[in-house]
């Protein structure tokens, strides 16, 4: 290792002079096991993206990343019910829940461990929004297939079932009620020129669905699947690394959403994506994201192990987190 790939990769200069990476930040796990942010997948079912923490655990993902185990933080009981008080199903409950998250999440990252959230849905996102919102201004990867921004046009059906998991990125850039966008009254957690979306992938009725157009306008940097595909994935998450810590905040936080995934290598998520990335270039553009030391955690989402009956799916998802953080350079693991 050379001293300049040191001196990029954030390492002390004892590592550096030796050669010997020994300066790698600690990791900490914590699971968000909530749901609150999805619809029901069938009548009187509940989904089983709170299950996502402990099929990960069950790979050995915790030793591997040779990361502290700091538990979890359960959620309030699920409900299918419409909340007219925030407009989201679940709103009220996915506000308090946010709030205690953010308590959690506040602790870890004071002690300058490198956080990773195992959801759980993509409304953990806003717990860790807060938690960034609290401590000063970051930025924010969003990795996934979705615009997760964009409002639906026909507002009377949805009204009191919206789903934040799906909207997650439009709630943390300040687009909707006060009770989910200024938890401790301070809006928005991240601003949109601080956010880099990453694999977006435009499906054939998402026009006639929301106004995307609002959504490609905004100062959110876009970098979807076709410019991952174009470029390179190691290349594509460089070009967000260098914008992300170079954009004067005080570090930024990672996102990944399962369905940035082809549905081909993981089907196993509320919303398959059929054009999707391979886990290999998921692995690339992860790492590119990890080595600056500016990141300070990631969140991983949507993964549901009741559509993963072998379990494949997971332990391809887990190789490829923590792949992605040996290849970083930047952290000790051992990605078998």
């Amino acid at each position: 290792m050379t001293i300049e790939t040191c001196l990029r990769r954030g390492l002390f200069a004892l590592a550096c002079s030796t050669g010997v990476a020994t300066a790698s930040p600690a990791i900490v796990v914590v699971d968000a096991p909530s749901n609150l942010g999805l619809r029901p997948p069938a009548p009187g079912v509940e989904p089983g993206a709170r299950k996502l923490a402990a099929a990960l655990r069950g790979t050995g993902f915790v030793d591997r990343l040779g990361a502290r185990d700091a538990g979890r933080v359960d959620a309030p009981p699920y409900s299918p019910d419409a909340d007219a008080a925030t407009g989201f199903r679940n709103g009220t409950a996915l506000a308090a829940y946010s709030r205690t998250l953010a308590d959690r999440l506040g602790t870890l990252l004071a002690d300058d461990a490198f956080v990773v959230v195992l959801g759980g849905d993509c409304s953990v996102l806003l717990g860790a929004g807060v938690a960034l919102k609290r401590r000063g201004r970051y930025g924010l990867a969003f990795v996934d297939a979705h615009d997760d921004y964009t409002y639906p046009r026909d507002a009377a059906r949805y009204r009191g079932r919206y789903t934040a998991a799906g909207l997650d990125l439009g709630l943390a850039t300040g687009h909707g009620p006060a009770a989910l966008t200024a938890i401790d009254g301070a809006s928005p957690y991240f601003a949109e020129s601080d956010v880099v979306h990453l694999g977006l992938v435009r499906e054939a009725g998402d026009a006639a669905y929301g106004d995307v157009a609002r959504f490609e306008r905004s100062p959110i940097h876009i970098l979807d699947r076709a410019a991952i595909e174009r470029r390179g994935a190691a290349a594509v998450g460089a070009s967000a690394r260098e914008r992300l810590a170079g954009a004067g905040t005080d570090g930024y936080w990672i996102h990944v959403d399962a369905d940035v995934l082809d549905a081909s290598v993981m089907p196993a998520v509320d919303s398959p994506n059929g054009e999707g990335i391979s886990f290999a270039q998921l692995r690339a553009l992860l790492a590119a994201l990890l080595e600056s030391p500016r990141a300070v955690g990631l969140e991983l989402t949507i993964y549901d192990p009741d559509l993963d009956p072998t379990g494949a799916h997971g332990r391809n998802l887990a190789h490829a987190i923590v792949g992605a953080f040996a290849d970083s350079g930047r952290f000790s693991t051992q990605p078998r």
